[in-house]
């Protein structure tokens, strides 16, 4: 049976317990979202014995990749299923707009300013788009970005103005 993300809940062979298990695990970059939180995990699919976790990297040269799915099959392995393949697929290319709502919230409670939604006309931009960043430490839009990569190559790096805090925004793919 298949359940999938972006589809209707199945309770068919353990399929909600295996997002249950999924949502355990924690991106290794961002510990407060949860690798289905992220976008990450597609589609899962058990027959029998085997579950097969379909995963998109949120780019194809993400460094936090080879651990989340070894962090994947170790829950699941650990949850009780035995047979775990990890299946990668780079189309369609993961975007943020596949965090939820709730997930941009539990980043702005970590500090990182979460990205803004995009058209598909946006995701590979042809030039720099400046855009206001507001702060999540104090709300306000009186920012400015100090670096274009932050601590990973998806996040930049900005001071805001009214609390002189720094911070890490999640860039928009």
């Amino acid at each position: 049976m298949v359940k999938s993300v972006n589809g209707e809940r199945s309770t068919v062979n353990g399929t909600d317990r295996a997002f249950e298990i999924l949502e355990t695990v924690k991106d290794p970059e961002v510990p407060v979202l949860s690798v289905v939180e992220l976008g990450v995990v597609r589609d899962v699919q058990i027959l029998g014995d085997s579950i097969t976790v379909t995963v998109t990297p949120t780019y194809s040269g993400c460094p936090a990749m080879r651990v989340i799915e070894d962090d994947i099959r170790a829950a699941l392995e650990a949850g009780g299923f035995r047979e775990v393949v990890l299946k990668t697929v780079y189309a369609p290319a993961w975007t943020t707009d596949w965090m939820s709502e709730p997930a941009r919230e539990k980043l702005r409670a970590y500090g990182i300013a979460p990205p803004h939604m995009v058209t598909a006309e946006q995701l590979v931009p042809l030039g720099r788009t400046v855009r206001t960043v507001d702060c999540p430490f104090c709300g306000s839009p009186n920012t400015s970005t100090a670096s274009e990569f932050g601590a990973t190559a998806c996040k930049s790096l900005h001071v805001c103005h009214s609390c002189r805090q720094p911070f890490e925004h999640f860039k928009a793919f």
